[in-house]
């Protein structure tokens, strides 16, 4: 059924009422645990109310966006996408039957949702592009539009979680994910993630592209430590996505083998790159350090911007090649993968040394519980709220996001201290 300006009436109430829930956070652990005693019937009954919900609270964000970022048609296309998911996914709810028939179907639907948004990430970003390009954007309007990404892609890294899973447990969507093959996967979580596997893997595969662009590249030294033992025996692994674990080392690793090339251009030998695994009672913690020239302290909260980049970006005439850097969105995005559960990933520099790249993991798989956004009346403030200026106290605020003018008015004392 073509979506009309009449059922976009419609859906609008749906999702008025289905963004009134919020969704239900889970944990590694409660993936394990559900996963080891999989019942699909459960899965679907859980997922049929619980994806509506994820996505209305997202899609409830969408409309608070500035207008003239509503009207690019990369966004429009997005949120065409999400309003055929919804409608899609709400077909589910009127059927009260749980037959073979209808598990296969809602399977075979999800599968075609996630593969509906497997382009959302570079399509959102083409519209801000779009925006950037037709209009003056001012800096409450790019704060906004930073703030529901950050939303907007980590619903989608949520969604994606909950999609897979089911599709990998019930719909014979085995994929292969970054690892040691022998691992038995439970959905797309590795119980026993061998940790200097993935990072291995990430390594090779950016190493791969920084040959074929600079004809050569730095090596990698690993070194692990765990809290209890001052000499692993074997490498150290815990209970994760090895998925979202690559992608954050790969992007990492590109961005570190980048940066060594172009510092040491002219020289014989390149400075290795140094990969320390620790494992504590808390944290498992990755720290990346090259010695690739460091960024400017000005330039740190540059870094976590959409569509900020130090490369240039590519041409449309190579959208066929796998570029080494340019679109810009691969550290926050990598960020998000981190913070997804309840982890963070943190970048410290020394300019005209190199850079630290941290990665922070929760040890404990029943810590690692999912961080979703949650639409709600504070949400829907902080769109209409002016740009925040943190004063010279604020520690989250740095020098280069205040605005500091000689124009501003003299500082006036309260009445009650100038009487003192």
């Amino acid at each position: 059924m073509k979506l009309t300006p009449k059922n976009y009436k419609n859906y609008a109430k749906l999702l008025d009422a289905y963004s009134q829930f919020s969704p239900s956070p889970l944990s590694i652990k409660k993936f394990i645990d559900f996963g080891l005693n999989a019942c699909e019937t459960k899965s679907y009954i859980f997922l049929r109310k619980e994806l509506p919900v994820r996505l209305a609270n997202i899609m409830k964000e969408i409309a608070l966006l500035p207008e003239n970022l509503l009207r690019m048609p990369s966004v429009h296309a997005v949120h065409e996408w999400y309003m055929t998911s919804f409608k899609e996914i709400l077909e589910f709810e009127k059927m009260d039957e749980v037959s073979p028939r209808n598990l296969r179907h809602f399977c075979d639907s999800i599968v075609k949702i996630r593969n509906r948004h497997s382009d959302v990430v570079e399509t959102m970003a083409q519209g801000v592009i779009e925006l950037k390009e037709s209009h003056d954007v001012d800096q409450q309007t790019e704060h906004s539009i930073q703030y529901f990404l950050d939303r907007f892609y980590m619903s989608r890294i949520s969604i994606r979680m909950l999609i897979n899973q089911h599709t990998l447990l019930f719909g014979g969507q085995l994929e292969r994910a970054p690892g040691p093959t022998q691992s038995k996967y439970i959905g797309c979580i590795d119980p026993h993630c061998n940790l200097v596997s993935v990072i291995k893997d990430a390594y090779e595969n950016a190493r791969f592209l920084c040959d074929q662009y600079y004809l050569d590249s730095p090596e990698l030294v690993i070194e692990q430590h765990e809290i209890n033992e001052l000499k692993p025996e074997s490498d150290i692994r815990i209970v994760y996505v090895p998925s979202h674990l690559y992608h954050m080392l790969f992007e990492l690793f590109k961005n570190s083998m980048r940066a060594v090339m172009e510092y040491h251009g002219q020289e014989q030998q390149y400075p290795p790159i140094h990969l320390t695994i620790s494992k504590g009672n808390e944290d498992v913690c990755l720290k990346l350090s090259d010695r690739g020239g460091g960024i400017p302290r000005s330039l740190h909260d540059q870094l976590f911007k959409y569509m900020y980049s130090t490369a240039p970006q590519p041409s449309k005439s190579d959208a066929h090649t796998v570029p080494l850097a340019g679109y810009g969105y691969g550290l926050p995005i990598s960020r998000l993968y981190a913070r997804y559960f309840h982890g963070d990933l943190v970048i410290m520099s020394c300019e005209g040394y190199g850079t630290d790249a941290v990665i922070y993991m929760k040890a404990l798989s029943n810590e690692a519980n999912e961080l979703l956004p949650i639409f709600n009346k504070t949400t829907s403030k902080f769109y209409r709220a002016g740009y925040p200026i943190g004063d010279w106290t604020n520690q989250a605020t740095t020098l280069n996001t205040r605005q500091i003018s000689i124009q501003c008015r003299k500082h006036q004392l309260p009445q009650s201290v100038q009487a003192l």
